[in-house]
């Protein structure tokens, strides 16, 4: 028996570029998720247009009008329990949220780097990858991993590498990136929706077919 499709919340502060590679693959039949729902930090975020054109519903939690990170993670995750979604996928987003218990567990982000390196406060788009090319480093890549209430700390899921070239600049890098990226946040997915996926504390193990 075919299992349903994950019911998803996605958290946007920019393009969207990973929201619209969800729609797209879902729309193909290629991603078993449905998404509920879009969460924007900003009203001026272009992703916010991928939602609307495919019908999502899109909520914009604005961290200034928020108190204080509890405050703006009751906001966001309010939010996310009324759309009754399974879980919350972060693609891009920028504010930290303090994860509550009934989402621990349930709370995914993608970063443009093998963690723990380059990583953390501060580290987001460009600024991770000149850092990658200032350090020198021959390998970089994008990592998935369960979100906690710091920057990148969360139990790692999975990581897929990409090599770094002597000729890359941060721009160059961040495409090769990306298009690693567009692979592997549906790995990770497709994983979860089959149920293969299993924390136990930091530790993240994946069954194979045969389990």
């Amino acid at each position: 028996m075919s299992r349903p499709p994950l019911r998803v919340a996605v958290l946007i502060s920019g393009s969207g570029r990973t929201l619209k590679n969800f729609i797209d693959l879902a729309a193909e039949g290629q991603l078993p998720i449905d998404v509920r729902l879009v969460v924007s930090s900003s009203a001026k975020a272009t992703g916010l247009q991928h939602a609307e054109a495919a019908g999502i519903a899109t909520r914009v939690c604005d961290r200034r009008e928020a108190s204080c990170d509890e405050d703006y993670g009751n906001t966001v995750f309010a939010a996310c329990r009324e759309a009754d979604v399974d879980y919350v996928l972060m693609a891009g987003f920028l504010k930290l949220v303090p994860v509550p218990d009934d989402f621990a567990g349930r709370v995914l982000n993608i970063h443009p780097s093998l963690i723990p390196a380059f990583c953390g406060h501060g580290m987001y788009g460009n600024r991770v990858h000149q850092a990658v090319l200032d350090y020198g480093a021959k390998l970089t890549g994008c990592t998935i991993h369960f979100v906690d209430n710091e920057y990148d700390a969360g139990p790692i899921i999975w990581q897929q590498p990409v090599p770094v070239f002597d000729d890359d600049t941060a721009d160059s890098l961040a495409k090769r990136v990306f298009q690693a990226e567009k692979e592997a946040y549906p790995h990770v997915l497709r994983l979860l929706a089959a149920g293969k996926i299993r924390l136990d504390g930091r530790r993240v193990t994946i069954k194979s077919r045969g389990d």
